[in-house]
Formats: structure tokens, C-alpha cells, sequence
């Protein structure tokens, strides 16, 4: 009897494990690309990337921080739900002139962890 009561127990728990790593949050991005095209030097300009939490559980953004410090961001501080939405917003501000590419890495608890989203252009005197 004890052998067949630790074997379901063990099943109970094993399956547990598997039904709870099954439950992810995930992203569902509008576009993880944006192009400015032409921009004037020393006017910042801003990106918004939406997306929807497409996972099972709250979707917790850890960090979003830009490739360099010419690119500020801001980002939920608060879980998304399953099925809500949120944005993150990338300010590039540009010195130099000529073509750029940055990027925005965001951490998270949702499937792969990093997401990298790309902004670029050209600035213009």
C-alpha cells in the first residue's frame, strides 16, 4: 500500500511540474522593427512597440535598456495579464549625423527571455 501511495504521489507531483512549466508568458509583438527614415540632428524622435501578452500567466518586463546612451526607454513596471496589452517606447536622440542602428534588449519572465527590438535611420544636418 505504501509503495502504490508514493507512486501516485510521485505522479501527482511529476505531472504537476509539467503542467506548471507548460504555463509561460509570451510576447506578441506588432513589430520589433522601426525605421525613422530621415530625422533632423539634435531632435529627438520616439518609437512605440505594442505588444500583447500571448502567454498563460503575467507577463513581468525585468529591464528594458537601450544599446547606448543616446537611446532612453520606458516600459511596463507592472505585470500584463494574460491577453492584455502594453507598449515600450524608445527615444533616440541623435548627435552625430549620418545612418544609425540601435538597439533596445528587453529582459523578461515570457518564452526566450531577451527580446531585442531594432530601431535605425539616418540623421540629417
Amino acid at each position: 500500500m505504501k509503495k502504490v501511495t508514493l507512486l501516485l504521489l510521485f505522479s501527482f507531483i511529476t505531472a504537476s511540474i509539467v503542467l506548471a512549466s507548460a504555463a509561460v508568458a509570451a510576447f506578441g509583438w506588432t513589430a520589433t522593427d522601426h525605421n525613422f527614415g530621415q530625422i533632423k540632428q539634435g531632435k529627438p524622435v520616439m518609437a512605440e512597440f505594442a505588444f500583447t501578452n500571448k502567454g498563460a500567466v503575467p507577463l513581468l518586463i525585468h529591464k528594458a535598456y537601450g544599446s547606448c546612451g543616446c537611446t532612453g526607454v520606458d516600459y511596463p513596471k507592472q505585470p500584463i495579464m494574460p491577453g492584455a496589452s502594453g507598449t515600450i517606447k524608445a527615444t533616440f536622440n541623435a548627435a552625430a549625423i549620418g545612418t544609425f542602428n540601435k538597439t533596445v534588449t528587453v529582459e523578461s519572465n515570457a518564452e526566450g527571455g531577451l527580446v531585442t527590438l531594432n530601431i535605425h535611420g539616418e540623421v540629417t544636418k
